[in-house]
């Protein structure tokens, strides 16, 4: 899979923090169920690769990567535990080197035009924007696809289920990312229905006219 195949799968990217290994699976299995296979665990806490290592194992309809992949040691450890893309916050010609050595496809971010003409000199044209509402939402977006047609983004940060179609509308975004999908409570309690219920709602969304 490539990179821009994995844009295709799901108009939305759950991104999920994961405390609790244990929930790592029924979680998975939820947001599959709810129309949403490409699931994005951060790196924000200890257990997060054995969450993707329980879930590459148990949920072979579930699509997962790492996120927050920061340094490039956390693209060797992601991959070795299963992940099968990667997500960062930003990019750095190290970490560039250790996405691509990874062999699995990769989303690197980015927040201004010269972070994204960087990155397509090395031949990526699949980026995540972020943060996307700090760093102009939608109509920073719309202004970057007419220099740069050839690039495709997931805006991540600030996304929501209200703002979501506006940017799943412009010709350069192929999905979108957001924490919304999984509250804290709903993991914490293990109510797996109310999240496959946020899911398929997700699921359904569209561009907004």
């Amino acid at each position: 899979m490539k990179a821009d195949e994995l844009l295709d799968l799901a108009p939305v990217v759950p991104v999920v923090v994961l405390d609790d290994p244990d929930a790592a699976v029924p979680l998975a299995r939820a947001l599959v169920a709810g129309g949403l296979p490409v699931i994005e665990v951060t790196l924000r806490t200890a257990t997060a690769l054995e969450s993707i290592e329980r879930i590459a194992s148990e949920v072979p309809d579930a699509v997962v990567g790492a996120g927050t992949v920061v340094h490039p040691e956390d693209a060797r450890r992601s991959a070795a535990a299963g992940a099968r893309f990667l997500v960062s916050p930003g990019c750095t010609p190290g970490l560039l080197d250790a996405m691509t050595a990874s062999g699995v496809p990769f989303l690197p971010g980015v927040s201004s035009a010269s972070e994204a003409m960087a990155l397509l000199e090395h031949g990526v044209t699949a980026m995540k924007f972020f943060p996307a509402g700090p760093a102009g939402g939608p109509d920073h977006l719309k202004a970057l696809g007419g220099p740069l047609p050839r690039i495709r983004f997931c805006p991540t940060g600030g996304v929501t289920q209200d703002n979501a179609p506006r940017y799943l509308a412009l010709p350069n975004v192929a999905c979108v990312g957001g924490t919304w999908l999984t509250p804290s409570d709903a993991v914490r309690d293990g109510d797996w229905p109310r999240i496959e219920a946020l899911a398929a709602k997700a699921a359904a969304l569209r561009g907004a006219p």
